[in-house]
C-alpha cells in the first residue's frame, strides 16, 4: 500500500499497501504506551481490547483526503483507515506473530475457515449471520460480485492486479495501446476460477499454487461489494456500504471529513464509541495544532518538526508503534537520464542517512539496508550492502564515470506532509558529494501528486513510502517492481526478477518462499530502481478525552477499541 500523504511515509498508498502508494518496520506486536498493538486491517482485533463499560460517545481522527473509498480501488492508507472502520476482512493478522487468523479465534473475521490441499485450489467457508449495514445478509456472491469488479479493466480498478493469479484474469483484460488506451473490451467479466459453491462457500482456482493465498485475503481489495457498488459505482464510492462495526452516517465530505456511526448489528465484537468523525487536513502541521487546542482527538502521523516535542507535550499520551512502513526515493526509468543503474547507485551513496533520521526525525527512523523491512520473515539485515551505505568518494567516481546527469534534477514528493526538510538535506549532499549544481523541487497535492504518478509524468526522483498490505517479504516486492504492477511507478521491468517471484510463489515451503523473494531482492539491489531510504516507527498522540488508543503494523488506529472518556 502506498503512503503518499503524511508524516515522512505518506498517510495513503499503494497497494500494494503495501497497498501504494502511499504504505512498515520492526518487529510487529510489541507492547507500546496505552496497550497492546493491534494488527487488523479492518474492524478490530481479537484482544479484550477496551472497556466496554465505557463505550459510548464520539471521537474524531485525522486523515489526509482518501483517493477512493472503494475497497478494490483504494490503496493508499487514508483510504484504508476509513475502510478499516466500515468493513470486516475474511483475514485478519495476530498481534505477536502476523501470522493470519480468522475462525472463532478472530471474531471481526468473516471467514470461517480457508484450506488447500495444494495451495492453488482454496476453498473459503464462511460465517453465518452477518450482514451489510442495511441489513443484506452477506453470501459468497458478494465477494465473487467484488472481486469479478476489481478484476475486470474496463472497471479500472487500483487493486486489480491482486486478482490476476485466478484462473482467468487474462480474458477479463482489455487490450490497450501503449498509452492505456482500451482498443478492444475484455472478453470476460467473471472471473473463471471462481466458484460459489453455496451461500457461504467460496472455491478460488489460482492458476499456479501460492502459498501466501491467505495472507493476502487479509487486504482491502477482499473485502466483499454490497450490490449498490456494482449498480452505482460512482455513488458507491461517496457513500460505501459495508460489514464491519461502524456504518456511514451521511457521504464523504470531500477535503473536509467523513462520519461513521456504530453499526448496531455488526455480528463482531462492537465498536466502543457511539460514532466516530474523521476530519481531513491537507498540512499535517495544522492537524497537530487541533490536538494540542482540544479540536481533535486521535493523530497517527506526526509532523517531522514536532518529533523531538512531542513526547513532553502529550506525556503518556504520546503512542509508538513498530511498523511495516518505509520510505524510498524512486526512479523514472522512462527518463534517459535515469537509466543508468551506476548512476543510480552514485545518487544513493551519497545520501548519509543517519544525520537525517537523527536531526529530522528525532531518531525515530532506521536508515533502511533492504528493499524488505524487519517487521516480516525475508528480512536480511545489511542485505542493501554498499549500495545502501554512504561513501561518498566512492559515489563520487561512480558518479562521474557513469557521465553524471546533464542539466537540473527536479525532485518531486507530495506538499503538507513535512517532506521539505529532509529532501533539502538529500538535495545538498547530493550537491556536496556529487557536484550537482542545480536541484529543484516540486511538490503537490496528494491526489494530484497520486495523479502523476499514475501519468509517468514525473521527472526526477520521486517520494514514497510504501506499507504492507499483508505480512510477507513478496508484498514488498510484487507491487512495487514486478513489469505492470499497479504500484510500479518508476517503470523497472526485469524478466529474471519477475520469474524470480513467480518462483517463490509457487515454493512449496514457506523456507523456499523466501529464498527465491531474497534472491529476487538481490537483482533490486543491483538494479537499484529506487533508493531505500528509512524504516519507520509509528509515532501517535491522543487528547484527554479518549484512551485505549493503539497503532498497528499496519499504520492503522484500532479505531473500535478505543475509548471516550467523557
Amino acid at each position: 500500500m502506498v503512503l503518499a500523504a503524511c508524516g515522512d511515509d505518506g498517510g495513503a498508498t499503494d497497494t500494494t499497501a503495501g497497498t501504494e502508494a502511499t504504505s512498515a518496520e520492526t518487529s510487529a506486536g510489541t507492547e507500546e504506551s496505552d496497550g497492546a498493538v493491534a494488527t487488523t486491517t479492518g474492524g478490530g482485533d481479537t484482544s479484550a481490547g477496551g472497556d466496554e463499560a465505557a463505550s459510548g460517545g464520539s471521537f474524531s481522527v485525522y486523515i489526509c483526503e482518501p483517493e477512493f473509498l472503494t475497497p478494490t480501488n483504494s490503496n493508499e492508507s487514508c483510504g484504508s483507515e476509513v475502510l478499516g472502520a466500515l468493513f470486516s476482512p475474511l483475514v485478519t493478522f495476530d498481534p505477536e506473530t502476523v501470522a493470519p487468523m480468522w475462525g472463532d479465534e478472530a471474531p471481526d473475521t468473516v471467514a470461517a475457515d480457508i484450506t488447500s490441499e495444494d495451495n492453488q485450489t482454496w476453498t473459503i467457508t464462511l460465517k453465518d449471520g452477518w450482514t451489510f449495514h442495511d441489513g443484506t445478509p452477506l453470501t459468497a456472491q458478494h465477494y465473487v460480485d467484488a472481486w469479478n469488479f476489481g478484476a475486470v479493466s474496463t472497471n479500472a480498478q487500483n487493486n486489480s492486479y491482486f486478482f490476476e493469479r485466478i484462473v482467468g484474469y487474462a480474458e477479463t483484460q482489455g487490450e490497450v495501446d501503449d498509452e492505456g488506451n482500451e482498443l478492444s473490451p475484455p472478453a470476460a467479466t467473471e472471473l473463471a476460477g471462481l466458484t460459489v459453491v453455496d451461500d457461504l462457500t467460496i472455491e478460488v482456482e489460482l492458476g499456479a499454487p501460492f502459498s501466501q493465498f491467505p495472507l493476502m485475503l487479509g487486504y482491502t481489495a477482499f473485502l466483499p461489494a454490497h450490490p449498490s457498488l456494482i449498480e452505482d459505482p460512482d455513488s458507491f464510492n461517496e457513500a460505501p456500504i459495508g460489514n464491519g462495526p461502524y456504518m456511514m452516517d451521511g457521504s464523504w465530505e470531500h477535503d473536509r471529513g467523513i462520519n461513521v456511526v456504530r453499526y448496531e448489528d455488526y455480528s463482531g465484537d462492537a465498536g466502543n464509541a457511539d460514532a466516530i468523525e474523521f476530519q481531513i487536513f491537507s498540512e499535517l502541521a495544522t492537524a497537530y495544532n487541533e490536538v494540542l487546542a482540544g479540536n481533535l482527538d486521535i493523530m497517527d502521523t506526526l509532523p517531522p518538526e514536532q518529533l523531538a516535542a512531542a513526547e513532553d507535550q502529550f506525556g503518556d499520551r504520546y503512542i509508538t508503534a513498530p511498523s511495516s512502513s518505509f520510505t524510498y526515493l524512486g526512479f523514472p526509468l522512462y527518463e534517459e537520464a535515469f537509466q543508468n543503474p551506476d548512476i543510480r547507485k552514485a545518487l544513493s551513496m551519497a545520501i548519509d542517512r543517519q544525520p537525517i533520521v537523527d536531526a529530522i526525525y528525532n531518531g525515530t527512523r532506521t536508515p533502511a539496508d533492504s528493499f524488505v523491512a524487519p517487521v516480516v520473515d525475508g528480512y536480511r539485515e545489511g542485505a542493501c550492502g554498499e549500495a545502501c551505505t554512504f561513501d561518498p568518494e566512492a559515489a563520487k567516481v561512480l558518479f562521474d564515470e557513469a557521465g553524471g546527469i546533464d542539466g537540473p534534477v527536479t525532485m518531486w514528493f507530495n506538499s503538507g506532509a513535512g517532506h521539505e526538510e529532509w529532501i533539502e538535506a538529500i538535495a545538498n549532499q547530493w550537491r556536496q558529494n556529487l557536484g550537482i549544481e542545480e536541484i529543484v523541487f516540486e511538490s503537490l497535492e496528494f491526489a494530484d501528486y497520486l495523479g502523476r504518478l499514475d501519468q509517468n509524468s514525473l521527472t526526477g526522483p520521486f517520494r514514497l513510502g510504501w506499507l504492507m498490505d499483508y505480512p510477507s517479504a513478496e508484498s514488498y516486492l510484487t507491487a512495487i517492481y514486478t513489469g505492470g504492477a499497479s504500484s510500479n511507478y518508476s517503470g523497472y521491468d526485469n524478466p529474471d526478477f519477475d520469474a524470480l517471484i513467480d518462483e517463490g510463489d509457487q515454493a512449496a515451503t514457506q523456507e523456499e518462499a523466501i529464498a527465491a523473494y531474497n534472491a529476487a531482492e538481490d537483482l533490486l539491489i543491483e538494479d537499484l530502481p529506487s533508493i531505500p531510504l528509512w524504516f519507520r516507527e509509528e509515532q501517535g498522540i491522543h487528547s484527554e478525552r479518549v484512551s485505549n488508543v493503539t497503532i498497528d503494523v499496519f499504520a492503522h488506529v484500532n479505531l473500535p477499541k478505543v475509548v471516550v472518556n467523557d
